[in-house]
């Protein structure tokens, strides 16, 4: 019987002191120059004392012409070889391993961004208002991206990092590529399911050949994306079926993308009551991936969940992601049982009949999700308390004045 305090050993050897991961979320911490410093070494400290047996950060681009959001952090060189090796000690000094989320936005690079061309598999923009038509990468480009995955990895490892997390979910490049939604592609790199998942496997490869054998590489999955045409759960399996022969140390299972944002907190009352929203889909793949252990983020709120859910077997790990926003410390919360059940806030807006005439009520609620919890990281980056009654329109404020900066700033190179 595995309960939640147990350790976990991966396959590249790296023990994971306990079954509590808190999940990547997108802090966008990094300074003008897209580099870390001492407000995500603020941040991972305090959450290296909150009792978790991973960190995984949150988006870490491989491209700065290409960012998903101002304030991410680029890593395409050693040129921040110092903030980034702080950064993995910050974590560290707590005991915890800290792995870096790696990614590629595509065609979900910053909209806010006036005049920027994103790029994708195909020319096909994001099903949303006002989203700017991305150019189709050569087959050229996409070999080069798949290096700036492997050396972004690699200097992550120089860097003192335990592992990294490719994100292949919630609609982002990869999972772009995974998607016959967004892929259109009739050669090597899309046409069918085996060519679609392609550009997958080729970066886990290119990133295991350059890193050492204990160095941990674990990737994040959509279940699927949700929408009709879609990537569906059948080829999310057969996904994890091709994973599972290659060295990979963790799967973690998530879904949706910003087009169906089944990940930002959205989900119908009665999905939340039951937890785990894709913890039934994790059961299908469990044997389907072997020996690599399954991680469920999305959704788990209680004690009683989360252990049942590893005891059963029906997964290995367990992610939390916004209520690390506000509780630091909830996996020790829970390991301790201070409490039954982590605390979770979602804001909606309001004048719901008047809005939903105009756009996507579910997309327009998450992102207003994702910019209050933004904050929440925000201020404990600077050495503040999170503030859990902050309002829907200084969220709203903060999220255009984030995202919209970089829309009258010169773009530059290097």
């Amino acid at each position: 019987m595995t309960a939640l305090r147990d350790p976990l050993t991966l396959p590249c050897g790296q023990v994971l002191p306990n079954r509590i991961m808190k999940a990547a979320m997108s802090e966008a911490l990094g300074d003008r120059r897209h580099a870390p410093d001492a407000r995500l070494e603020r941040l991972y400290t305090t959450w290296s004392q909150g009792g978790y047996g991973l960190l995984v950060t949150g988006n870490v681009m491989v491209d700065r012409a290409q960012l998903g959001e101002p304030g991410n952090v680029v890593i395409e060189d050693e040129r921040d070889l110092d903030g980034l090796t702080r950064w993995a000690k910050s974590a560290q000094d707590g005991g915890v391993p800290i792995w870096v989320q790696l990614n590629h936005p595509g065609r979900q690079s910053n909209p806010l961004a006036l005049g920027h061309t994103p790029v994708a598999p195909s020319a096909v923009p994001l099903d949303l208002p006002g989203a700017a038509t991305p150019r189709e990468l050569t087959s050229a480009e996409i070999e080069d991206i798949i290096e700036r995955f492997a050396t972004a990895a690699a200097v992550c490892e120089t860097a003192g990092f335990d592992g990294v997390q490719v994100h292949g979910a919630h609609g982002y490049l990869v999972a772009q590529f995974l998607s016959p939604r967004s892929n259109r592609r009739d050669d090597e790199w899309g046409g069918d399911p085996e060519r679609r998942m392609r550009f997958l496997l080729q970066v886990v490869r290119r990133i295991r050949a350059r890193v050492s054998p204990g160095f941990a590489v674990g990737i994040k999955l959509n279940s699927a994306d949700f929408q009709r045409g879609g990537f569906t759960e059948e080829e999310s399996r057969a996904v994890v079926g091709a994973l599972a022969r290659e060295r990979l140390d963790l799967i973690e299972i998530s879904g949706g993308s910003y087009e169906q944002p089944a990940m930002m907190g959205t989900a119908a009352a009665s999905t939340r009551a039951r937890e785990a929203y894709f913890l039934e889909y994790a059961r299908t793949v469990r044997d389907l991936a072997g020996e690599i252990p399954l991680a469920v983020t999305g959704g788990f709120r209680t004690r009683s969940a989360m252990h049942t859910a590893v005891e059963a077997g029906e997964c290995d790990v367990v992610g939390i992601g916004r209520p690390t926003a506000t509780t630091t410390d909830a996996a020790d919360v829970i390991l301790s049982r201070r409490a039954d059940a982590l605390t979770a806030h979602q804001l909606r807006y309001g004048m719901r009949r008047v809005l939903g005439k105009v756009t996507d009520l579910k997309t327009l609620d998450g992102l207003l999700d994702l910019g209050w919890h933004a904050d929440q990281l925000h201020r404990i980056g600077a050495g503040l308390e999170p503030d859990v009654d902050r309002g829907r329109l200084a969220a709203t404020l903060a999220l255009l004045r984030r995202n919209g900066r970089a829309s009258f700033r010169s773009k530059r190179g290097g």
